[in-house]
């Protein structure tokens, strides 16, 4: 896996975020079968930013922790045969599956750690490992489908032993 770190966000971060969202991106990665090696952009952010981009593709005002946007329109999350009859979802040079871009508000992830009375770590974990699965094709419109990802989530980050 290739993870592209673009550190737009000025302050300081009191978590090593290259070697967390490599570890949880790989463990999800693995959870979800995914067969090919892939190519993730990772965008650490501000709140006045998050909320521009937030605004501008969503129609929604107002700044978010994290948001996804993936590559490969999965028409059902982590089944990979679409990809069996389109290549042009791998990049050129190094054939890595690119699933897509993730952009994470350090701010907002720093205070929703303290809000959960958890770690910035275990914070920044939750948040890569959703993001992840909405690259996969998952979403949260549904109790069914919210459900389905609060489950993968929990198991990732149980199996790393990034606990709340």
């Amino acid at each position: 896996m290739t993870l592209l770190i673009e550190k737009e966000y000025e302050g300081e971060i009191a978590v090593d975020c290259t070697h967390y969202a490599n570890l949880v991106a790989e463990k999800v990665l693995d959870m979800e079968g995914c067969p090919y090696e892939t190519q993730i952009n990772l965008v650490l952010t501000d709140n006045q930013e998050i909320q521009r981009v937030n605004r501008e593709f969503r129609s929604i005002d107002a700044p978010t922790e994290d948001l996804s946007f993936p590559m490969v329109p999965f028409e059902t999350p982590g089944d990979y045969g679409i990809l069996d009859e389109d290549d042009s979802y791998f990049d050129l040079d190094t054939g890595e599956l690119i699933l897509g871009d993730i952009m994470i508000s350090i701010p907002r992830m720093e205070s929703q750690a303290q809000e959960y009375g958890h770690s910035q770590v275990r914070e920044f974990s939750f948040l890569v490992a959703h993001s992840v699965l909405h690259l996969l094709g998952y979403d949260h419109m549904t109790p069914e489908e919210a459900k389905v990802m609060e489950d993968k989530q929990s198991r990732a980050l149980e199996e790393l032993g990034i606990s709340r």
